[in-house]
């Protein structure tokens, strides 16, 4: 078994079996179909569930390897200057609760997400239910000039998760869908209150890292200076070099912080 394989972890027969009793008996059907899907997801185990709806079974394991992400990224967030501002969970029913709630929070502040359906636990696992997007693709499935089309309406629904006093605190290509030509984000991850302020430069910093290898710095630093001004992108600098050690993340750090710096550079004194 490979590291990632240990670390994603996998659903029992048993435990599968339950999960699709009680989901065919809360939607009032024979059986359901389960199909598993191919994603980077070290948090959860993403499925569709009768091409209807996008179930995630969130296991044991699963919250455990949550508790290790969150403390590393607390002392990678102390590193860049800042106190650390994630939360973990308690169980995975928890975590299945938090997220249900986090895409309720989203939609109210008219960001894109799939539809909030339920979040129920069966026996240890966690499982939430959201509205399944048929069709859609990752930020990284499009072609680099369909990420610039998309960029702006990125930005934009970022910008208005942090107006309404929201985070995402785990932005990267898998976590952003598009589906005839709107940007949906999911899977967002909890912050404490305290840590808002930092935890939004943090989500830009994400943003960057996520959109360099796909457009470049240069469009990358532009759609969010266009969005919400160079003196709120710089603070993102200090996160840049801790986002870009994340093993989800791969990116020209140096790159992004020169094409920040040269606008900065060129404001008027």
């Amino acid at each position: 078994m490979s590291v990632r394989e240990l670390v994603r972890g996998t659903v029992g027969w048993d435990t599968l079996e339950a999960v699709g009793q009680e989901l065919a008996s809360r939607y009032d059907r024979e059986y359901v179909r389960i199909e598993f899907l191919e994603a980077e997801n070290w948090l959860s185990i993403p499925c569709v569930v009768d091409r209807q709806w996008f179930v995630k079974i969130i296991t044991p394991r699963n919250a455990f390897v949550h508790a290790v992400f969150t403390g590393a990224r607390n002392i990678g967030a102390f590193s860049s200057g800042s106190e650390g501002f994630f939360e973990h969970f308690e169980d995975p029913g928890a975590m299945a609760r938090h997220e249900l709630d986090a895409t309720r929070q989203m939609r109210a502040a008219g960001v894109n997400a799939p539809a909030p359906i339920e979040a129920f636990e069966v026996g240890d696992v966690g499982v939430v239910v959201l509205d399944y997007l048929d069709g859609f693709q990752t930020l990284d499935e499009l072609s680099p000039a369909r990420v610039r089309e998309v960029l702006p309406d990125l930005f934009a629904a970022l910008s208005a998760m942090h107006h309404n006093e929201l985070t995402h605190g785990d932005l990267r290509a898998e976590n952003v869908l598009v589906l005839d030509d709107e940007v949906y984000f999911i899977d967002a991850t909890a912050v404490r209150k305290r840590g808002i302020p930092q935890a939004r430069a943090y989500d830009l910093a994400c943003a960057l890292g996520t959109l360099e290898p796909l457009v470049g710095a240069a469009d990358a630093v532009d759609g969010a200076v266009t969005e919400y001004g160079i003196e709120v992108v710089l603070q993102a600098v200090d996160f840049l070099d801790f986002v870009n050690i994340r093993p989800d993340h791969d990116f020209d750090a140096a790159a992004v912080k020169g094409e920040i710096n040269t606008i900065a550079s060129d404001r008027p004194s």
